[in-house]
């Protein structure tokens, strides 16, 4: 594993030629307009209505207004050279009441969107799916119904079929995980359900629907590649006792190992199906051979690592880096995990599809705000991904997170994840200083090791118990 000091020896790291910079961002963080143009409430914009699940109170019924901005937010992503831009589709906005009658008005804005990327000279990357079901499936018991899993294959191949002679990577699903833990488990996402068996049973429909909506993609696209996004959050036990040991190996089954293994061929893990008291029951004859068809991609989200503790007691040490939401900052844990996924699962090709963080923004200098926390956040990763790619893992890309400010799900508006501020009053889009930073990289396929904006920042003092995380 590279060591902080064989890359410190180094005074410049360049990745691979075709090596792919950008930016990710999903339809209702950004676009607004959510009443304009056909498009059917979604469950997030249900969930913002209802008192107290925001923490700022506000929607995404303006977000960035990117659905009327979106020609100068591609001139914006052109001048800062990249290479190409992360985008998801929005279902209601595209079929309003999740089955039936496409909304050609929907759908055109998405056409738009990717002629205009294209003319920019900027690869469009799309994500069919990033956690804003019709509200009109929600009403149908949402993902714990395995006909939405079919209902997104349809949508999926409505999408594909407009998009398909211009589109080369296809993405099914971003964060799945996500989707049910948080929307049907704990509650804290849209819809706000709070069932363990909602939740189990929305893990396997989505990946079912990931499953269906490939084969629409491999019948309708046969040249273009299938990919899907899954975030990845290592975790370690607070201590070896024998109960945050398993705690932990339950934990990392569950989040990191419940979608991309069964996309591998490898199922669910059996034990872990145990420990949560899942039956298996929503897994018919052939759900296990749709899921595990090849994908030519995965998309790797990663933003911390995670210490578990049985009776949730861990508390991190004094000092320990942390961005605004309070994850913790361990570069090193990407550099490892790309090492673990290649080990483990030997897919053709990994991108790192979101890395990013949200910082104070308070420091500003000429009208820009000078984010080198930031700066120096998305530094240290691309260090690990350039180790890792070094160590012969297939990395072939790596997108921001995020290209704007926008609006952060159940945290509104309040932290700040872009390269690119928004001036919500006015919705001027200002890049900070990371913008420029990466733009420059992206330019030269690299970049200088030695001009840091904090050494110490950029790397942390190691702790006794992160010896072997270099």
């Amino acid at each position: 594993m590279t060591s902080i000091e064989s890359v410190a020896a180094h005074t410049s790291l360049r990745f691979p030629t075709g090596f792919v910079w950008g930016a990710a961002t999903s339809a209702f963080q950004i676009e607004g307009s959510t009443e304009f143009g056909g498009r059917s409430p979604s469950i997030w914009d249900v969930f913002c209505r209802q008192e107290g699940r925001i923490a700022d109170g506000s929607d995404g019924s303006e977000a960035c207004d990117h659905y009327n901005r979106y020609r100068d937010d591609v001139a914006l992503i052109k001048e800062l050279g990249m290479d190409a831009y992360r985008f998801s589709i929005s279902w209601p906005r595209v079929i309003p009441n999740g089955v039936g009658a496409i909304n050609e008005e929907g759908l055109g804005f998405y056409d738009r969107l990717v002629d205009e990327l294209l003319a920019a000279g900027i690869r469009p990357l799309p994500t069919l799916y990033h956690w804003d079901l019709p509200q009109a499936l929600e009403d149908r018991n949402g993902w714990v119904n395995r006909e939405v899993a079919e209902a997104f294959a349809d949508y999926a191949s409505a999408v594909v079929c407009r998009l398909a002679d211009r589109v080369d990577t296809w993405t099914t699903l971003n964060e799945p995980f996500v989707v049910a833990n948080h929307g049907y488990v704990t509650g804290e996402h849209a819809p706000g359900r709070t069932l363990m068996a909602d939740g189990m049973a929305a893990s396997h429909h989505l990946n079912l629907a990931h499953g269906l909506a490939g084969e629409r993609i491999r019948s309708l696209a046969p040249d273009a590649r299938l990919a899907t996004v899954l975030n990845f959050t290592p975790m370690r036990p607070a201590t070896e006792s024998e109960v945050d040991r398993l705690e932990a190996y339950h934990r990392n089954n569950l989040e990191n190992r419940w979608y991309s293994d069964p996309i591998a061929g490898l199922g669910y893990p059996e034990d872990t199906a145990d420990f949560y008291k899942w039956d298996c029951s929503e897994v018919r004859d052939g759900d296990m051979e749709v899921i595990s068809q090849p994908i030519d991609l995965l998309g790797v989200n990663f933003y911390s690592r995670s210490t578990v503790s049985a009776d949730k007691s861990y508390k991190a040490p004094i000092g320990t880096s942390r961005n605004a939401m309070g994850w913790e900052i361990h570069p090193p844990s990407l550099g490892r995990l790309l090492r673990e996924l290649h080990e483990r699962y030997s897919f053709p090709s990994f991108m790192i599809t979101e890395n990013g963080a949200p910082m104070p923004d308070t420091v500003r200098k000429a009208g820009r705000i000078e984010d080198n926390d930031r700066l120096n956040y998305i530094r240290e990763h691309l260090v690990q991904v350039h180790g890792a790619i070094a160590d012969g893992v297939p990395v072939e890309g790596y997108l921001v997170w995020s290209l704007f400010d926008n609006f952060e799900w159940a945290w509104g508006f309040g932290p700040r994840f872009g390269i690119v501020e928004i001036d919500y009053d006015t919705m001027a889009r200002i890049p900070k200083k990371s913008a420029e930073w990466f733009s420059e990289a992206a330019r030269v396929n690299g970049f200088d090791y030695g001009h840091l904006a904090d050494p110490a920042i950029y790397w942390p003092k190691k702790t006794i118990e992160d010896e072997d995380d270099d």
